[in-house]
């Protein structure tokens, strides 16, 4: 079976190969020299998707190219977000870096403190780009003391996916609007041979699927948090606590499975649900010999839901050439009619509102496209313990793996994973405090 689109991005190297060593505000970047040549200006850009999310990422730059003559772009395929991090990392020691890079949530914020992303602002400015058409939650992440460092391209938030057949048949047509509510035909859903789970009603992802962004959000339904904005860990609270109980008592009471790759085992009905990005949307419905329903996450105490996915950070150590060749190719991508393609063709939301209102038509004929969008108003910026604190996301997933996988007990797990998350936040501290 073709694998789903966005499974090579989501596998990879672990998230703690790409380090970076933080620097102070005191570093200096590096310009290269300017070269006189005649004809389009020549940038490199190197992308993160694979399967039908590179097809798509790789006909937006052709479309690019065929747009215009100022600027030839090369497109180059890095692998998953993790090394793209790690060959980004590489590329600035020995200062062979691409012009424009895709940078997922977790990894923009490192190189910021690195100082090697070019600040925006007045490129932004020459190219007269109303920031304020830009989905304000999703752009106001690139910026940090005013200025924009990281422009929104591929976002995304998690959807609860479902096999619309199975929970129709089980009073839930339009998706469970509460974990209760899931929670109460779980007996309908699962199916056993003998001992054995043949279908599962849920299904967790593990560290290597981003099981910690996905578990975010159900974090803030239970009214706790990964951390305060100022890093103060808060993951071994109350409420953090009580969604990592949930997530335990899910698997050891037999409803819940945490398969290799939940994506796959839901197309091929071996669980009826699980939470996963916009972004695989596009793969999903092609793949599932079922109707696809997408909703809203549950609530618990209250509704939670994140952002996440990816931006476009242009490289410091570039000419001003170099630069505004870079800024033509962000701009464009990331314009109303461009990221409306994107969206349809993959499932990412359009991260421009002029694009949103565009896009009645399309909504109309594939209301799952439609979710993410209406869900956005509601959802939040992830919490700094997992996007700024470095490797932070596979701290938190693997220690959700002790619980969902091993099943170990949850407060002597959190607290394990506060006390690392608290040491790794010491130097981004430090960082910030001489960035200023």
């Amino acid at each position: 079976m073709t694998t789903i689109n966005r499974r090579t991005m989501l596998k990879g190297t672990a998230a703690t190969a790409a380090g970076l060593t933080v620097a102070s505000k005191a570093s200096k970047t590096f310009a290269a020299p300017a070269v006189i040549q005649s004809g389009p200006t020549k940038i490199v850009y190197w992308g993160s998707f694979a399967d039908s999310l590179g097809v798509a990422e790789k006909q937006l730059c052709d479309n690019f190219n065929a747009a215009q003559t100022d600027v030839e772009l090369e497109y180059q395929y890095q692998g998953t977000y993790e090394e793209t991090a790690q060959k980004l990392t590489a590329a600035v020691a020995a200062r062979q870096t691409p012009d424009v890079s895709l940078v997922s949530d977790v990894w923009w914020f490192k190189f910021y403190l690195n100082n090697v992303l070019a600040p925006l602002n007045d490129l932004i400015a020459a190219n007269n780009i109303d920031t304020t058409d830009y989905v304000d939650s999703l752009f106001n992440e690139g910026v940090r003391n005013g200025e924009s460092y990281w422009i929104p391209m591929a976002r995304s938030t998690p959807l609860f996916y479902f096999n619309k057949e199975l929970y129709t048949e089980v009073g839930l047509p339009d998706g469970p609007e509460t974990w209760d509510d899931l929670v109460a035909v779980t007996d309908q859903l699962v199916t056993k041979d003998g001992d054995t789970i043949t279908r599962s009603a849920f299904a967790h992802p593990n560290s290597a699927s981003y099981v910690a962004w996905l578990f975010q959000p159900v974090v803030w339904q239970n009214l706790g948090a990964y951390s305060d904005a100022d890093f103060n860990i808060q993951i071994n609270q109350e409420g953090a606590v009580k969604a990592g109980n949930f997530y335990r008592d899910s698997v050891v009471n037999g409803w819940a499975t945490t398969p290799d790759d939940p994506e796959s085992d839901f197309v091929n009905g071996y669980t009826a649900s699980l939470m996963a990005s916009t972004g695989s949307l596009a793969g999903i419905l092609a793949e599932s010999p079922f109707e696809v329903g997408t909703a809203f996450l549950p609530q618990a105490e209250a509704f939670g839901c994140c952002t996440g996915g990816a931006g476009l950070a242009i490289l410091a150590d570039k000419s001003a050439e170099q630069q505004a060749a870079a800024f033509q190719f962000v701009s464009w991508a990331t314009a109303p009619e461009q990221t409306a393609w994107w969206s349809e063709n993959t499932g990412y939301m359009p991260v421009r509102k002029s694009a949103v209102d565009g896009m009645t038509d399309f909504f109309a004929e594939n209301p799952n496209f439609k979710t993410a969008v209406d869900q956005l108003p509601q959802t939040q910026a992830q919490d700094a313990a997992r996007v700024f604190i470095p490797n932070g996301d596979q701290i938190i997933g693997k220690g959700l793996e002790r619980i969902t996988v091993n099943q170990e007990e949850v407060q002597p797990v959190f607290d394990d994973v506060a006390q690392t998350l608290e040491e790794e936040a010491e130097p981004v501290l430090e960082a910030l405090a001489a960035l200023g």
